[in-house]
C-alpha cells in the first residue's frame, strides 16, 4: 500500500496501530506514530538552525524508511539501517521513489552505529532502546533521538522489568507517563556518562504509548558530571498524593509522609529530576511544524505546552485530587487560576488534559484551590 505523508510518498507492506507493533510478518509501518515523525521533521529543521553543521543522519531501524525518507527530504544526507534485507529493500526504493538522495543498508544498529560516525542518530526500536544506547553515545557526534515504547516497565507497572532495563526503580504513581519519561531519561543520561559525554535533553515527550526524546550531546566529561548532578529520587505517598524530591544518587527514603503522616511511601529514583526540554527549543521546533503534516495542530499544540510547562519532577491530575478530596472538580482554568491568585507557580502540562504543575504542595494546593462542597 502507498502512504503520503509530510511531503513525501512511500510504500509499506503492512500498517498496524501500536497495539500490534511488532507482531506479524512483513515490513512494519504504524501510523499511529505521523505525530512523531511530524515533530522529527520539525527538530531536525530547528536543530539544523541550532547547529548549522550537521550533515548526517541515521535511520537505525529503518523499517518502511518512512522517517529516513522524510530526513532526507529535508536535505539530510541520511542512512538507512535495517537487519532485514525487505526493510532494506523498501527503504531504498523509498528514496528513490521520491527521487532522494542516501542509503539504505542491511546491518544491525550497533554495528553500524560502531563502524561510522553519524551527526544525528534516531533509535526507534519496539520496545526499549537501551540495547542500542552505549552505541549511540559512544559515536554519535551531535544529537541523538530516542524513542521507548514499553511504557509499562517505564512507568513501574511492570516493576522488575523496569529495573531490569532502565538501571533504576520507577513506581507506578498517578503521573506514570512523566515517571516513565524521567526513568528513560535517566538512564540515557546515565549511559552517556559513561562515556563522558553529557546528553542533555532538549525536547520530549510523552504521546500514547510511547515516550519521545531529544538528547543534544556535549563531548566534556566536565558537563557529564553536571548532568549527573540532575539525578536524583521521588518520594511519594500513597495515602494522600504529596511528594518531594530530592537531588542526588544517594536516597534518604521517608518512612512517614510530612503532609499526612501515613507509612505508605514510595521512592523513585534515580531518575531524571531536570528540565525534559529547553522552551526556547521546543519553540523553534513549534515554528517548524508546517500545514502539510497531517497531525500539525496535535504537534503545535503540544509543543506549546511543552515549552509553557514548569520544570518541577512530577506533575499533579486535577480529576485525581478532587476524587481524593470528595469534591466536584470544577474547570481546569479556574482551578489553575486560584493557585496563580495565591502567589503559585502553575503550568498545564502535557502528558495530559487533566495534568498540571505547580511549585505548591498537595496540602497547599488543597488550600488554594480546592473546589468548595456544595452546602
Amino acid at each position: 500500500m502507498n502512504i503520503s505523508e509530510g511531503g513525501v510518498d512511500v510504500e509499506v507492506q503492512s500498517a498496524r496501530d501500536g497495539a500490534s507493533e511488532g507482531a506479524g510478518d512483513g515490513v512494519f509501518f504504524n501510523p499511529t506514530q505521523e505525530l512523531n515523525r511530524d515533530v522529527t521533521v520539525a527538530a531536525l529543521r530547528a536543530y539544523e538552525n541550532r547547529e548549522p553543521r550537521v550533515e548526517t543522519y541515521l535511520d537505525a531501524m529503518a523499517a518502511s524508511g518512512i522517517r529516513g525518507v522524510r530526513a532526507a527530504n529535508e536535505g539530510y544526507d541520511v542512512t538507512c539501517a535495517d537487519i532485514d534485507a525487505d526493510a532494506v529493500s523498501l527503504a531504498e526504493s523509498n528514496l528513490e521513489r521520491n527521487s532522494l538522495s542516501g542509503r539504505a543498508v542491511e546491518k544491525d544498529a550497533n554495528v553500524i552505529m560502531h563502524e561510522e560516525l553519524f551527526d544525528v542518530v534516531d533509535i526507534d526500536p519496539f520496545g526499549t532502546p537501551m540495547p542500542f544506547a552505549d552505541a549511540a553515545f559512544a559515536n554519535a557526534r551531535n544529537l541523538v533521538c530516542v524513542t521507548a515504547t514499553d511504557t509499562a516497565p517505564l512507568c513501574g507497572a511492570h516493576l522488575n522489568s523496569g529495573i531490569r532495563k532502565y538501571s533504576t526503580v520507577p513506581r507506578n504513581t498517578d503521573y506514570h507517563a512523566e515517571m516513565g519519561l524521567r526513568v528513560l531519561l535517566s538512564a540515557l543520561v546515565r549511559t552517556a556518562a559513561r562515556y563522558d559525554v553529557a546528553a542533555v535533553p532538549i525536547l520530549s515527550h510523552v504521546s500514547r504509548h510511547y515516550a519521545r526524546t531529544y538528547l543534544e550531546l556535549d563531548h566534556r566529561a566536565t558537563r557529564a558530571d553536571a548532568a549527573i548532578e540532575q539525578l536524583g529520587h521521588v518520594y511519594h505517598c500513597e495515602d494522600c498524593l504529596a511528594r518531594e524530591h530530592e537531588f542526588g544518587l544517594h536516597a534518604h527514603p521517608l518512612e512517614t509522609c510530612p503532609n499526612c503522616g501515613g507509612n505508605r511511601m514510595l521512592t523513585a529514583g534515580p531518575i531524571w529530576l531536570g528540565p525534559i526540554a529547553d522552551s526556547a527549543f521546543a519553540l523553534a521546533v513549534r515554528d517548524e511544524v508546517t500545514d502539510d503534516m497531517g497531525e500539525a495542530k496535535k504537534a503545535r499544540r503540544m509543543l506549546d505546552t511543552v515549552a509553557e510547562e514548569l520544570d518541577t519532577p512530577t506533575n499533579y491530575d486535577q480529576h485525581r485530587l478532587c476524587k481524593q478530596w470528595n469534591v466536584p472538580a470544577n474547570s481546569m482554568e479556574d482551578f489553575l487560576a486560584d493557585l496563580d491568585a495565591a502567589g503559585y507557580e502553575t503550568s498545564h502540562a502535557h502528558y495530559s488534559g487533566t495534568s498540571f504543575k505547580t511549585d505548591a504542595s498537595v496540602a497547599e494546593i488543597r488550600e488554594a484551590a480546592e473546589p468548595q462542597k456544595e452546602t
